[in-house]
């Protein structure tokens, strides 16, 4: 089914013109009534108006320990900002804005500010190095950025090299006469929203390079109002009561959905922190806020576990795992120490957010659940025909969003015939259910053996010597792939040849034996992306 559509708001093209061509492009299916958006919608303006609808005006939407602003006193800001961007810096409808930040109410304002006034926001992760913006700014080709104060080294290490940003503005710079809260000051809060059309883009967003080099994935505006309407509609069902905090960045969907846009959809509040969480700073503000959603990865969860059964989670009621597989053994711990069951999930930056997942009353141990409402996946084989229920295959989904790249050869890999091909090795059951085996390129094949790593490293973290691992396939003469376990100890535990044969015994005794790491390295960290997803590509042998 295609959408309607109207006239494009967005004079530079320099996007729409670098988007897939149409044969490339995946088909996106706008099949139930929710996902029935206008043809002209700007996202921010109908989020905001959704909000004053619904009476919720002065209800508080952004939080910090030094500050809670309303919906209103948020739009005021938020326009405030759009008119510096377009009456004092002349950018038009289609102008890039690279925005700079860690989680905080001027990162928030400054995006939701860029996407009103038709332009589009490319947000950067905050640990990011000057080559690594530089590769940013190469691709997008923004005039302007808007960057907290306190990262604008890396960033102006890269301006000399592209000219073509000529601008930026600070924010958390109290005493600079430059800064965006000063320069809004002068403003009057009254800014009309570019009537874009839904198809016009609202963001780049650039991907966690957990394969390599990062590609620019591209959305519109209809694309995330439609997500609005699937995953939060359907799976989270948050109210306006509800407090969220959480560890995914703004610039990853999954913290841009569940850190800013699905609260404010669900006409929420959303708390930022005044300083990057650590596991048991988490758990104690999540009693201190009130918060009662929580998003963050995996491996966090894990870690916070302890905190939580000694400290509690006060009024906490949804706990949101994804940007990585969720192991069974981190899930039993949290619902050991807490009392919660997951509510996990799989999306992909290039589809925007989740897609396949369930409720807490839904779960099937081991599964990440059904397809959410409005999207069709299946598990099919290498010619895209759909595999017997029971049998590894790749995962395929098609939906209201869609892959879409920016310049990038890479579209043919992701969008095959129309659907989209995460790059993940599933199994759905009878019922439904999916179930992770691994992403597609490190499913190991070892003596004719299919062999997920998850699978064999959610045994190990079984055990409780283990803190967290990694395990990859490596050429094996004689295997053509031998399973190779890398694994971070405990405090106290010794990396010895005891160890290791102790692990491979009990992986041995939980899984069958041919799955069990034939090489284990014991190792003093991991490598993640700043989203927290293990990097399993360093790991492999050059």
């Amino acid at each position: 089914m295609t959408s309607n559509s109207a006239t494009s708001a967005q004079p530079d093209r320099f996007v729409h013109d670098r988007l897939p061509s149409p044969l490339q492009r995946p088909q996106l299916r706008y099949e139930l009534p929710e996902l029935q958006i206008p043809a002209q919608a700007n996202l921010v303006d109908a989020l905001f108006s959704k909000a004053r609808q619904a009476g919720l005006a002065d209800r508080p939407l952004l939080r910090s320990d030094a500050l809670t602003l309303s919906y209103a006193e948020t739009e005021d800001r938020v326009n405030r900002i759009a008119q510096v961007l377009t009456e004092d810096l002349h950018l038009v409808p289609g102008n890039r804005v690279l925005l700079r930040g860690g989680n905080s109410i001027g990162m928030a304002l400054s995006w939701l500010a860029v996407v009103k006034a038709g332009l589009v926001a490319v947000a950067t992760m905050p640990l990011l190095r000057a080559r690594e913006i530089g590769d940013i700014i190469e691709k997008a080709q923004p005039a302007v950025a808007i960057c907290d104060a306190r990262l604008t080294d890396e960033l102006e290490q890269a301006r000399p090299a592209h000219p073509v940003l000529h601008t930026v503005i600070r924010f958390n710079a109290a005493h600079d006469p430059q800064d965006l809260g000063v320069l809004c000051a002068t403003k009057s809060g009254h800014f009309k929203a570019c009537p874009t059309a839904a198809d016009d883009i609202a963001l780049m967003a650039f991907t966690s390079g957990t394969t390599g080099k990062p590609k620019a994935a591209v959305h519109t505006h209809r694309d995330v109002l439609a997500a609005c309407e699937a995953w939060p509609r359907h799976v989270l069902k948050a109210s306006p009561d509800d407090i969220v905090m959480g560890s995914p960045p703004l610039a990853f969907t999954f913290g841009l959905g569940g850190m800013l846009v699905f609260p404010m959809w669900a006409g929420a509040s959303v708390y930022y922190p005044a300083i990057p969480y650590t596991p048991e700073a988490m758990v104690k503000l999540i009693t201190q806020v009130g918060a009662t959603i929580c998003y963050t990865a995996p491996t966090f969860y894990r870690q916070m576990a302890p905190f939580a059964k000694q400290h509690g989670v006060g009024g906490l009621r949804i706990c949101v795992s994804a940007g990585e597989g969720l192991p069974d053994a981190t899930r039993q711990l949290w619902k050991d120490a807490t009392g919660i069951e997951m509510t996990d999930g799989i999306g992909a930056t290039e589809m925007f957010h989740i897609f396949i997942s369930s409720t807490a009353q839904d779960v099937r141990r081991g599964a990440v659940g059904k397809v959410v409402p409005g999207y069709t996946a299946k598990v099919v084989d290498d010619r895209g025909v759909e595999v017997p229920r029971g049998t590894i295959g790749k995962l395929a989904v098609v939906g209201p969003t869609g892959c879409k790249y920016l310049d990038d050869p890479r579209q043919a890999g992701y969008v095959k015939e129309g659907w989209n091909y995460p790059g993940d090795a599933f199994m759905q059951d009878a019922e439904g259910y999916f179930f992770f085996q691994a992403r597609a390129d490190d499913m190991i094949i070892t003596s004719g053996y299919n062999v997920g790593g998850p699978e064999v490293e959610d045994a190990l973290l079984k055990h409780p010597a283990v803190a967290e691992c990694a395990v990859i396939g490596v050429p094996d003469e004689e295997r053509g792939m031998a399973v190779k376990a890398f694994i971070v100890l405990k405090p106290g535990q010794e990396g010895s040849s005891d160890t290791t044969r102790l692990l491979q015994d009990h992986v041995k005794a939980t899984l069958a034996p041919f799955k069990y790491p034939r090489q284990i390295e014991f190792v003093q960290h991991l490598p993640r992306t700043e989203t927290g997803k293990l990097q399993r590509f360093k790991l492999r042998p050059p």
